[in-house]
């Protein structure tokens, strides 16, 4: 067996890494604002099909730089989402992250109103009555009751919205996307994404064939 390693130093590994995702695009052309973006939700997942099936409203990253710099909390919907956010970058920008799924109060709530801890740990967060960014990457009834928030007047600042699962994840999203409120989503592939949004494709590309020299080290999520 002639197996060839690429031997490359432990600082230089990322670096390569996104040359190589590079490399596999070729010539696709993305959005300035948004390449880094997709660049490293790629390098996450070791899924080029996210170079082609993420959504961003207009303006979103310039939206979210400017929600940042003026202080904005990041609330997700998992313990795991806020952990992977950078606290030091937070810090400096005076942000703060938070998760409510975990909570006492939350876990009740959910109980007595006969809904999930996603819906009232939206609550607890528009409770904060704070500048908001929402980074929802589990529950689609999250991203729900964020639209029924927005409908009776709150404002989020940013939605990060990727739910997975099968059960309303794709009419989660859709119903974002009907709001004014600047996002990213990541759409289905075989649906046409509405007009407003930028850079949708209809159909599901095929993954490149050297998708093999990406490694998938699980879901992270990483403040831009």
């Amino acid at each position: 067996m002639n197996i060839q390693l690429e031997h490359i130093s432990p600082n230089q590994i990322e670096q390569r890494s996104f040359e190589i995702i590079s490399e596999e695009l070729g010539d696709m052309r993305l959005d300035p604002e948004q390449e880094p973006i997709i660049k490293r939700c790629i390098h996450t997942s070791a899924d080029f099909d996210y170079a082609k099936n993420l959504v961003f409203s207009p303006n979103a990253v310039q939206c979210a730089k400017e929600a940042l710099k003026k202080g904005a909390c990041i609330v997700t919907d998992t313990q795991m989402g806020k952990s992977g956010i950078n606290k030091a970058a937070l810090a400096k920008l005076g942000c703060d992250v938070f998760c409510f799924m975990s909570d006492e109060d939350v876990a009740n709530t959910a109980k007595e109103q006969g809904t999930t801890r996603a819906v009232a740990s939206m609550d607890k967060a528009v409770a904060l009555n704070r500048p908001t960014i929402f980074a929802i990457g589990n529950a689609p009834t999250a991203l729900i009751r964020l639209y029924e928030l927005i409908q009776q007047g709150f404002q989020p600042e940013f939605i990060i919205g990727v739910p997975v699962g099968f059960v309303n994840v794709v009419e989660s999203k859709e119903l974002i996307l009907s709001t004014q409120v600047p996002s990213k989503n990541i759409w289905r592939t075989d649906t046409p994404a509405p007009s407003s949004s930028m850079a949708v494709p209809a159909k599901r590309a095929a993954l490149p064939k050297p998708l093999w020299r990406a490694t998938a080290s699980g879901r992270s999520w990483m403040l831009l």
